[in-house]
Order: structure tokens, then sequence, then C-alpha cells
């Protein structure tokens, strides 16, 4: 199966900023959807009448159906035209979100989420194929300021989410978003290219199955897959339970104070973007190992959340800087092994994302009820410690 079209993948040019821009934004709101939620669980709670102690199910089901439609829905890139795919699942999403914003039984109130989840997945296929139309001297550099959009789409969720809640309800949070996803999809079908490349054809069985034996088989995606899930574990160590010493005596803010951290992540996201303009330079391992040791200092400065609130906010931009610039240059490192399935390593790549953000937030949320902040940082400075054991254990095994 061949997919034709004028332009040609060995003629590959720069990306237009304006292009790349509006791929960082599609990443940002698809991944946004599924933490929604999050800070409307009392609303939902007593909009739907679901007890405040199983009202958490919400987030489940959203986050059980983004992890099967990384291993369901992403290596489909491999196999269809990527662009109709991306356009299609977009517009899918606009209408799981209606569904959600107009939902008036809780059975269909769980079913828009779990299609909410299913279908946010988009951004891994919007990454796999803007790395295949970015020039190979450009690829970290487009990749890094995409998987931007995605990291600042879930830090500002929460102040998207508060502040249209206010507003208009919590409907109104996904009717615009609704609305918003909308408005992207046609827009990439005025601007996605049409790519020509050879695809082979593959039942949908040994597609899934593919994405395992990559793993067998490429060193780099086993490696760097691991690193993922341990910094994300560590990412949602410190957002999980962020919300309980900061709003508990004595510094007591407000959830709008409290939403305002997440505007401060931003920042060291935003930096991180640079990570794949070195990988491009062939400075991965290096950059990789300066992330690492500023993710481990990060805890020093996080561990002084109640006397210091400057001392946080430190803390923050170097954790969110550390975890960016090591996610950039995973997927800098990982998108070049395979040109004919990068979705699938994509999608492998990212299912241990789902674990190591899963993990960090069960694990926190423990630590913080038998041991408080200290045992969460605790826990954090030691994942660190054991992603810069991995990485200096495997440094010499990859040409990065």
């Amino acid at each position: 199966m061949q997919e034709r079209d004028t332009s040609v993948m060995s003629r590959q040019t720069s990306m237009p900023r304006a292009v790349i821009f509006l791929f960082a934004t599609a990443c940002g709101m698809s991944v946004a959807n599924i933490y929604f939620a999050q800070p409307l669980l009392d609303q939902l709670s007593n909009e739907f009448n679901i007890d405040h102690s199983i009202i958490g199910v919400v987030i489940t089901i959203t986050q059980i159906f983004y992890g099967l439609g990384l291993l369901l829905l992403v290596p489909l890139g491999d196999l269809l035209n990527q662009r109709r795919l991306i356009i299609g699942q977009m517009l899918l999403s606009t209408t799981a979100l209606v569904i959600v914003g107009t939902a008036s039984l809780s059975v269909v109130l769980f079913a828009g989420m779990a299609l909410v989840g299913l279908l946010a997945v988009v951004t891994q296929t919007l990454v796999a194929f803007a790395a295949t139309i970015a020039s190979p001297t450009e690829r970290g550099r487009v990749v890094g300021f995409i998987t931007s959009g995605i990291v600042i789409g879930i830090l500002l969720a929460r102040t998207f989410a508060g502040l249209l809640t206010d507003l208009g309800g919590w409907r109104s949070v996904y009717l615009v978003s609704a609305a918003v996803m909308l408005v992207m999809a046609c827009l990439f079908l005025k601007v996605l290219p049409k790519v020509e490349r050879e695809v082979k054809t593959l039942p949908y069985h040994q597609l899934i199955k593919s994405v395992f034996t990559l793993f067998k088989q490429e060193k780099t995606l086993r490696i760097r897959s691991v690193l993922a899930m341990l910094i994300f574990a560590d990412f949602s160590i410190l957002w999980t339970p962020l919300v309980l010493p900061l709003s508990a005596p004595p510094l007591a803010l407000s959830h709008s104070a409290i939403g305002a951290f997440g505007l401060v992540g931003v920042a060291g996201a935003l930096a991180a973007a640079q990570a794949g303009k070195l990988a491009d330079r062939g400075y991965g391992q290096r950059t990789t190992g300066i992330a690492l040791a500023l993710l481990l200092i990060s805890w020093l400065f996080i561990n002084y959340l109640e006397q210091s609130l400057l001392a946080l906010i430190v803390g923050i931009v170097l954790l969110d800087l550390a975890v960016q610039a090591v996610h950039v240059t995973n997927q800098a490192m990982i998108l070049p092994l395979r040109t004919e399935a990068r979705s699938r390593l994509t999608a492998g790549y990212m299912i241990f994302y789902s674990i190591g953000s899963a993990s960090g937030s069960i694990a926190s949320t423990l630590m913080y009820a038998h041991f408080g902040w200290g045992g969460v940082c605790f826990l954090g400075a030691s994942i660190s410690a054991m992603a810069i054991l991995c990485w200096a254990t495997t440094k010499k095994l990859t040409n990065y």
C-alpha cells in the first residue's frame, strides 16, 4: 500500500513556524482534555449524585482508555493515511467532548470520558507525523517544540478548567474544548501536507504485535522508555499531591493561587524545547545527564515548600525543565530508529510514560498520607537517583 502526493520525502524542507505552533497547540489541547476533570470532581459528584469516595473513577476511566489508545490507535499511523487519521480522530474527539458536556446520566458521562481518553492519543500521532515531515536537521527542534505544547497542556489544564467553570459552569469546559478541537481539525484539513511514503500491508493484530517486537529489536527504545517511566513518575510525584500541602495550614492557599503554580511550570517546559536542537547536534546523552542532575537537585528546593514558596517555585521550574528536556531528547533519539514505524515507536515509548505517570500518582499520595511532604520529596529524589543510575550504566550502549 502506498500513499502518493506531490510532496516527496527526499525533498523535505523546513516546517513553517506557524505550522509547528499549530501542531504544538493541538497537542496541548488534546492532552489537556484528559486532565480537565481533576479540579471538577466536586461539581461532577454533585451534578450526578456520585459519592465522593468513588468519583475518582472518572479520572481512572479516562487514564485507562488513554493507555488503551496508545496501544490500539497510535500504531495505525504506520498503516493508514496519517493526515486522514489525525483529522478523523480530532473530529471524533469533538464528538466525545460534546457527549461529556451535555451528559445527563452518569453512564453517559463515563462513556464520554472513556472516548475522550481513547482519542486524546491523537497527540502522539501528531508528534510522529511532525517527525516525518520535518527535515532531518531540524527534527529534534520540531519535536522539542511540539512536545513542549503537550507538557504545557497538562500544566494549564487545571487553570483553564477552573477559569471556565467560574465563568460558565463545568460543562462549558468541555463544550469550549469541543469547539476548539473542531477549529483545529478544520485548520489541519488545510495545512497538513499529503506525504508520499511506502507502507507495507499488515494485518491489524500483527501491527499491534510489532510494537512489542520493536522493544526486542531496538536497544535505544528500551533504554529511553525506562527513562521516560522514571522521569514521568517524578513528574506525577510532584504534581499529584501538591494541592494537599498548599491548601492546608499554614499556607492555606486558594485554588486559584494553587492553579497558578502550573504557570510556573510552563517556564521550565518552554526552556527545555531547546533540548531538541542539542539532540540534533549529537549531544543527546550529555543533555540527558545534565537534565537528570537538575531533576535530582530540584527536590532539594521542593522539600522546603512549607518554609518558602520561592524555593518551591525554583524547584518546579527545575523539575519541569529536566523532565521535558529528557522527554524531548528521548523522542529525538527513538523516532529516527525506524522511519517506517515511527507511530509504533511512539506508542511503545508512551506506554512507559503512562505507567510512570500512574505509578507516581499512586505512590505519592500514599507517601503523603503516611510520611507527609518530606516522604513525597524523598520518593521523588530516590526516583531521580534511579534515573541517573540508569543513564550512567547505559549511556555507552547507544550512538547519541
